[in-house]
């Protein structure tokens, strides 16, 4: 009951506003009239109605942004028919479609009113960082599957266009305040506190200027990651060891214990495998959210339809974020200018993008680090060897010997809240080598330029009639730049220089409707190009057949490609012990020649434990006997990614245009996945020493490199979506999305994992006018459990099965302003659940949100 009290106290604390759309003051949304209205851009790059989009395309309009249970819209996109919800934090929930997931995703591109938001030195977007405000937010489009034929890099598994208000129709002043409560009943943590303060203000300056200003702050306490399931159980099975007595364990969430801080030793002729003990994630950073971010804007009106535009935003982010590993985010900034033209038939477009990591640091890192700095390697396992051999010696039990002999290793350890322990994280935290420190230390800036013409509408409109072609072409040009730290990155041709990662590209789109507007073809052909490789081609053709205005048949064939991004081309990072290499040929020529699979050095290790513990061989018998298992590298350097996507669907209208439906099927062929390959360099090449080397991990570099995949991936999949307008205001909606790996070529074992479930269904209810201002939304998610496969971690994602719902209230205008309540729940039943392995654990979330908007 407490932790009801506390969140009711501060619910009631709450003094808030935010501007609502005018349909808030008269709810009374008609299902036909959204759905026949609604007009989308982001599959075509141009204006078309959404039921005769050549290609799949979702919306989340206004009103389902009203009515979504979740916390706010970013959240709310995961009801969307197709889309997968990864959460590495609270603060930073990262979408997917049609499978090959991760939560740093370089396949999906997210763009905020035409501008790509990406993170520079990741090629991905640092969640919703730079993501319009709730009051901000007018409508979300997303393209699932490939759109590389218009959007060129990056566009490979899927598209988001998030767009914004006009301040010279939205305008006013308006406010939000939104108060939660997290961990209720967590073990691991007392409830804590969310708030999020939001401002928009909107208005003109005669009828040729208009400019906006938007605010947003968030803090709260972070979920926490917490997976205690072994990744190395079967280390000392060959001794009995097993469960908490292997003295090799792995935990998931538990940084320090990894490969790279395990020995094996020999110790009274058997061999022992030996982790260092580590951390827990919660016990090396700091979990709290800080979230503040913003914007301005202003546009002129050159013309009544010729508008130029200037947007700043910027954010600053302290949060946990997961790539490779998981790492605290802590004075993160990013920011943003664009400049934006634009007619009925011109848009041109400049931006660019700075990013600074700030005081940004690699939880694992910190972790292993920490136990390095109190005792070395040489030193803990020698302590470790010293004490077992007394402790045996002395009559102890195997099991009992090992865990005195860790007690002993680990004395005088700094434990976790100490003054020693959080002077460590101090130092550590602005040490830029991981094999020593923690730090992130990036630098990037991304600088891009591109424009399109619709040459038909106006200049070659005598074109148009004759042929009734429409014509619509495009450039855009991408430079990265980067400070090159010496430790995440290095300029490999000048040191002293900056870092220079880019590329150029345009398309061509025609289109043409025959039979009365009943079937329309459009082709479009789009040619990339960077430094390091060849022109690459995607050519895309789609075709809709609307035998009458509420059936519309599609589709489409298309091919994309994907350059490296930034870190997979460029990166050179110490990462305890191992070094991760870009996979370009100027970063990584001789590693690949010379390697050898860590896979099966990892082989080769276990075989000699096994033949030494359970065969009684010798150590150099064993050696001798098992080095046939030792595999040299056989990938090379990097090479664009390709997808070959063929899709039909139909949208059509039923029931006098009550019914909405949508269906769609995909099937694609990725070749050269981009991916990372593990292998080992013995220190010393004379073919005889190399078994040897390979078999003591202190004699051997180690190396993550960025490589292509040689398996040819087939994946497959269908979704269906629903929506019933019932009368009376009642919508009943769902959807359900099967993705399947059909099959692979090859299974060479490097194609980049699937990390999907086969089955995500939606299924809500919602009524905005329930009577006397009151309004409701509901909403249950069922996802499947699939197997995660990562370089972090690797694991079964158990299914998923939430509610989430919120009950709403708007005083009348006349009463006390156009002021409205929320009162909402994700998770509502607070059963606990994780999105991938090694992610937090999410659990049950509270919120109210109060709004009020002060019209212009």
């Amino acid at each position: 009951m407490k932790h009801i009290f506390l969140f009711l106290f501060f619910t009631s604390q709450t003094v808030a506003a935010t501007m609502l759309p005018d349909s808030t003051v008269n709810p009374k949304d008609s299902l036909r009239k959204i759905e026949l209205n609604e007009i989308v851009v982001t599959a075509s790059r141009i204006s078309e109605s959404v039921l005769k989009s050549p290609v799949s395309i979702e919306v989340l309009d206004a009103r389902q942004i009203r009515m979504a249970a979740q916390l706010s819209y970013f959240d709310a996109i995961e009801n969307l028919k197709g889309v997968q919800l990864m959460t590495a934090s609270l603060g930073f929930k990262v979408y997917n479609t049609r499978g090959f997931a991760n939560p740093t995703n370089v396949r999906f591109v997210q763009l905020v009113d035409g501008m790509d938001n990406q993170a520079p030195h990741i090629g991905a977007p640092i969640a919703n960082a730079l993501a319009p405000s709730d009051l901000d937010i007018q409508r979300v489009e997303i393209v699932p599957g490939a759109a590389s034929a218009l959007y060129g890099m990056n566009a490979l598994n899927g598209l988001a266009q998030l767009i914004t208000k006009d301040p010279f129709t939205s305008r006013g002043l308006s406010i939000s305040q939104k108060t939660g409560v997290n961990h209720i009943n967590d073990p691991l943590s007392s409830a804590k506190v969310f708030s999020e303060t939001s401002l928009r203000y909107a208005n003109t300056i005669g009828s040729r200027l208009a400019f906006k200003i938007n605010l947003t702050y968030q803090r709260g306490y972070d979920w926490i990651a917490r997976d205690l399931t072994d990744l190395n159980p079967n280390a000392n099975t060959t001794l009995g060891l097993t469960g908490p007595e292997n003295p090799g364990r792995d935990l998931v969430n538990n940084y320090g214990d990894e490969s790279a801080n395990r020995r094996t030793l020999t110790i009274g002729g058997k061999r022992y495998v030996v982790s260092r003990t580590g951390y827990f994630e919660n016990e090396t950073t700091d979990l709290s959210l800080n979230n503040l971010r913003g914007d301005a804007a202003i546009f002129w009106r050159i013309l009544p339809k010729l508008t130029i535009s200037y947007r700043y935003k910027a954010a600053t982010l302290d949060n946990v974020y997961q790539r490779t590993n998981r790492f605290r985010l802590d004075n993160y900034v990013l920011d943003q200018h664009g400049l934006t033209l634009e007619s009925p038939s011109v848009q041109i477009r400049a931006y660019r993008t700075r990013e600074n990591t700030g005081d940004s640091y690699n939880i694992r890192s910190m972790a292993e680090n920490i136990d390095k700095s109190f005792k070395s390697d040489n030193q803990w396992f020698t302590d470790f060897t010293n004490q077992f051999t007394a402790s045996t010696a002395a009559g102890q039990p195997i099991a009992n010997a090992l865990a005195t002999a860790r007690t002993f290793a680990d004395a005088g350890r700094p434990q976790p809240g100490s003054e020693t322990f959080d002077s460590q994280i101090a130092r550590l935290r602005n040490i830029n080598n991981w094999d020593i420190g923690a730090a992130l230390r990036v630098k990037s800036w991304m600088y891009h330029v591109e424009g399109q013409v619709e040459p038909t509408r106006v200049l070659w409109a005598g074109f148009r009639q004759k042929t009734g072609i429409d014509l619509l072409a495009g450039f855009d040009y991408r430079r990265y730049v980067v400070f090159p730290d010496g430790n995440y990155f290095i300029n490999p041709d000048r040191t002293d220089h900056n870092l220079i990662y880019g590329k150029t590209g345009g398309f061509v789109q025609a289109s043409r409707s025959f039979f009365g507007d009943r079937l329309s073809l459009r082709g479009s052909v789009r040619v990339d190009k960077n430094r390091y490789f060849d022109p690459k081609i995607n050519p895309r053709v789609s075709l809709v057949f609307s035998p009458t205005e509420n059936h519309n048949f599609r589709a489409s064939y298309q091919t994309g490609y994907r350059f490296p991004s930034l870190f997979e081309a460029f990166s050179n990072v110490n990462s305890g012990g191992v070094k991760r290499v870009g996979g370009l040929k100027i970063m990584s020529q001789g590693i690949f020649e010379n390697s050898y699979f860590r896979t099966s050095i990892d082989a080769f290790q276990n075989a000699i434990t096994t033949d030494v513990n359970t065969n009684k061989l010798t150590t150099e018998q064993a050696i001798q006997k098992n080095k046939g298992l030792l595999r040299p590298n056989t990938y090379t350097y990097l090479k664009p990614e390709q997808v070959n996507s063929l899709e039909v669907g139909y949208k059509g209208l039923f029931f006098t245009k009550k019914l909405y439906v949508d269906v769609d099927f995909y099937y694609n062929v990725y070749r050269n996945f981009i991916a990372q390959v593990e292998a080992n360099i013995p220190k010393r090449s004379n073919p005889d020493s190399i078994p040897y080397y390979l078999a003591d991990r202190n004699q051997q570099d180690r190396y993550r490199l960025w490589t292509n995949s040689k398996t040819t991936v087939y994946n497959y999949g269908s979704s269906l979506g629903l929506r019933y307008s019932a009368g009376h205001n009642w919508v009943f909606s769902g959807n359900a999305s099967l993705a399947r790996l059909d099959r692979t070529d090859q299974g060479d074992g490097l194609e980049e994992a699937f990390n999907t479930p086969q089955w995500i269904t939606n299924l809500s209810v919602s009524n905005p006018d329930l009577g006397n201002g009151f309004g409701f939304s509901i909403n249950y998610k069922y996802q499947s459990s699939f197997l995660w496969q990562s370089s972090l971690a690797t694991g079964m994602v158990p299914a998923i099965n939430t509610f989430d719902a919120q009950i709403s209230y708007a005083l009348p205008a006349r009463t006390f302003g156009p002021l409205s309540f929320k009162l909402g729940a994700t998770n509502l039943l607070n059963r606990s659940y994780t999105t991938f392995t090694a992610g937090p654990s999410v659990g049950g979330f509270y919120y109210a949100t109060v709004t009020l908007n002060i019209p212009q």
